[in-house]
């Protein structure tokens, strides 16, 4: 059986923070945990996590480290949207989400949206938190 999921790689200045940004999203989304971690090895020149994947809402994800250069990063072109039933729980993510991020919308009320947010976190991961409509 095929599965695709979506693969965060951490390069440059974010080499390293895979494990401590999958460790930030599971902590703050529901259904979520970590399903495996493989960290290089002592033989490896790298240091880090070669391949990890956690559940956010019940979506598998990857991540892992690359110390190789690369001529990129994360971009807002991709994000992950998330939908919220509560604005607490809106909230409680934005504020876990936002802190040390890069807000590139506001947390309030758009016309598609009674409240709405697109954001960088801390290790460059976009991501738009949208309350669902009742």
């Amino acid at each position: 059986m095929q599965r695709i999921s979506t693969c965060l790689m951490f390069v440059g200045e974010q080499y390293g923070k895979a494990e401590e940004a999958m460790e930030l999203y599971v902590s703050l989304f529901d259904d979520a945990g970590v399903v495996e971690v493989d960290r290089f090895g002592s033989e490896d020149a790298e240091s880090g996590v070669r391949r990890a994947v956690f559940r956010l809402a019940g979506r598998e994800f990857v991540v892992m480290d690359s110390g190789h250069p690369h001529a990129f990063g994360f971009t807002p072109a991709v994000s992950l949207f998330a939908d919220f039933e509560t604005e607490d729980e809106l909230d409680r993510v934005y504020t876990g989400l936002g802190a040390d991020g890069t807000i590139l919308m506001p947390l309030q009320a758009y016309p598609f949206s009674p409240k709405f947010s697109w954001l960088n976190d801390r290790y460059g991961v976009s991501w738009q938190l949208r309350l669902a409509r009742h």
